[in-house]
């Protein structure tokens, strides 16, 4: 076995632990990543970036389809999936190589490939990595735990067995099929029902409680599920899926629904897609002091750090919110404690979340159940998309605004919008939240005409007028 010392040795190559490296290379320290997979982890390879090309691809059919605008006849043909499958995945290869295995050669650190387990004792540990070319001991003087989260599924009779799709193997088909059941009526699962509705697929949601986007607003969800049977797309809540099993029809799913009672959906492809657990099965953690909770999360504080003052970890893997900025602020905050005793600590009330549907869920700071659960006494007010100048003219005026507002200081704590172009417009949402800006402050900011950020502005005007009575400019 060959040993190699580093100023810091990383255990994944995705957002947090490319963010973490930069961080340590830009400090000059000695860093090496060990990776077991495909360089990049999650959002470039299997998450983010091929979902929204595909997203996109299906929305692009979904307007051909449509014939929204009189006197703009358009048609959709068939899909190629085969066609959009290769093209998507040039695509993550193109991204990956630019910004992950290039972006490494650049800052200089190197990349073990290889299957990572912490060895050694708790106050001197070190990793033990089973490469193609025989075991590599790596030895540092600080460790940082980034390899992420895998799909999960729940423990249903007959599932393990008949094999399903996941987020990740559901983006690989290289053929449409005439059917299918998505497990799962939260954020991968609410795009993937879509994504694949558009492209032609009869498809069918199942979601366990008793809304899709479940731990979004009230209002969000209802007029998302509209949108969805619009699209033609079956959703059935309250729905506990008890068996599956596979037939010469395809995958027999018996689900036991509130509304439904005892039914068995018949489809030629079924998707899981009920979250994601964190990947730490087999990296030894125990040995080394490092704690784990219920869900195999590493348990950090509020600086990242782990049980074990020599091992940090950031990202998908310890549990918290599972986006790339998340991980990335993560990894570069552990890099700062561990080599400057920096005492990082990261504030979560401002963070933006989307879910890319069509119409995308956007939301920043609480809902209104999660503001009353801390105790604020808050007031909020809805903004139907028929009011917004920017929806009506483009002819699709399903969704909302929600702001919900401290009402003692009329501080602006959450807002929710379901609407074309709300995750981009959700920015100066999060800007308001971040200041602590009131719903006057933000009725009264200018705002520009005919964008979907206008109705943030128009939605605070709620606060002080009738929604009927606003007028069609904000002002």
């Amino acid at each position: 076995m060959s040993d190699e010392r580093y100023d810091l040795a990383i255990v994944g190559s995705g957002g947090a632990a490319f963010a973490a490296a930069i961080a340590a290379r830009e400090r000059d320290l000695a860093v090496v990543m060990v990776e077991s997979g495909t360089i990049g982890g999650t959002c470039v390879n299997t998450g983010c970036v091929p979902s929204k090309a595909m997203l996109a691809a299906a929305e692009a059919r979904h307007v051909a389809a449509s014939q929204r605008f009189p006197g703009v006849p358009t048609q959709a043909g068939r899909v190629d999936l085969a066609a959009l499958v290769g093209a998507k995945q040039d695509l993550v290869e193109a991204m990956r190589a630019e910004k992950y295995v290039d972006l490494a050669a650049e800052y200089g650190w190197r990349v073990v490939h290889g299957f990572a387990r912490f060895a050694g004792e708790a106050d001197a540990p070190v990793l033990d990595v089973d490469t193609a070319d025989g075991p590599v001991r790596i030895d540092a003087a600080q460790y940082l735990v980034a390899n992420g989260a895998t799909p999960s599924a729940p423990p249903v009779d007959g599932l393990a067995a008949t094999g399903y799709l996941t987020s990740t193997t559901a983006l690989e088909l290289t053929a449409l099929p005439a059917s299918m059941v998505v497990v799962g009526g939260n954020a991968v699962g609410l795009e993937l029902a879509q994504l694949f509705a558009r492209l032609g697929v009869d498809v069918t949601v199942l979601e366990a409680l008793d809304r899709l986007a479940p731990f979004d607003e009230p209002e969000v969800s209802h007029a998302l599920a509209d949108a969805f049977v619009a699209d033609g797309i079956s959703v059935v809540t309250d729905a506990m899926v008890t068996s599956v099993r596979r037939t010469a029809a395809g995958y027999v799913v018996t689900v036991d629904a509130e509304d439904h009672g005892g039914v068995e959906l018949v489809a030629e492809q079924l998707v899981v897609a009920t979250g994601r657990r964190p990947a730490t099965e087999h990296l030894g953690l125990d040995g080394v002091g490092v704690k784990t909770d219920e869900r195999g999360a590493v348990v950090v504080d509020e600086c990242q750090r782990t049980a074990n003052p020599r091992i940090w970890a950031a990202g998908d893997v310890t549990g918290g919110p599972q986006f790339v900025y998340v991980a990335a602020g993560q990894g570069t905050a552990a890099v700062d404690n561990a080599f400057a005793d920096a005492r990082r600590t990261l504030h979560y009330a401002s963070l933006p979340r989307v879910t890319f549907t069509s119409p995308a869920i956007a939301a920043v700071g609480l809902t209104a159940a999660e503001a009353a659960a801390h105790g604020l006494d808050v007031d909020s007010r809805v903004l139907p998309l028929d009011r917004v100048p920017r929806a009506i003219v483009d002819g699709d005026t399903r969704g909302l605004v929600k702001i919900v507002a401290d009402r003692a200081t009329g501080r602006v704590v959450g807002v929710s919008m379901l609407a074309h172009g709300a995750g981009d417009a959700i920015l100066a949402a999060v800007y308001a939240v971040k200041a602590g800006m009131t719903v006057q402050q933000v009725a009264d900011t200018w705002a520009p005409y005919l964008t979907a950020a206008e109705a943030l502005k128009l939605a605070a005007q709620t606060f002080t007028r009738d929604v009927s009575k606003l007028s069609c400019c904000a002002s």
